[in-house]
């Protein structure tokens, strides 16, 4: 496993735009890390904006191209520390903490992981 994905670097790669999907592309043989919290974000996405069972077959096909990691009680404490010292999502907090604990880079375009200061992973910014 090289990379660790949030779900802004997920979405961008199903929706097509360069220069997410070019390089999620390049390393999804290689089955990247996601946090569950991730993907059941993505999940919710593709149900509102397109129905349940596309959501079904993307988690579905997502499952099989990504190494979903479950978040235990420590990596869940971690989050909630990283949400108490920065305004950002949770679910980034997740994403964060998930590579972190992999020791591995994160890839994503979200303003609030990019500019978060003193990252407790690397980051890569997969914006044009």
């Amino acid at each position: 496993m090289s990379v660790c994905l949030d779900s802004w670097a997920i979405l961008a790669w199903l929706d097509g735009e360069q220069p997410a999907v070019s390089r999620v592309s390049a390393l999804i043989g290689e089955r990247p890390v996601v946090s569950w919290v991730n993907l059941v974000e993505v999940y919710y996405r593709i149900e509102r904006d397109h129905g349940r069972d596309a959501a079904d077959g993307t988690l579905t096909d997502l499952r099989r191209q990504l190494s979903p990691d479950l978040p235990g009680t420590a990596r869940m404490i971690e989050a909630a520390r990283l949400k108490a010292r920065a305004a950002i999502a949770l679910a980034d907090c997740f994403a964060a903490v998930t590579a972190a604990a992999h020791d591995l880079v994160l890839l994503t375009g979200d303003p609030e992981l990019i500019d978060l200061p003193a990252p407790p992973c690397r980051i890569e910014d997969l914006r044009p």
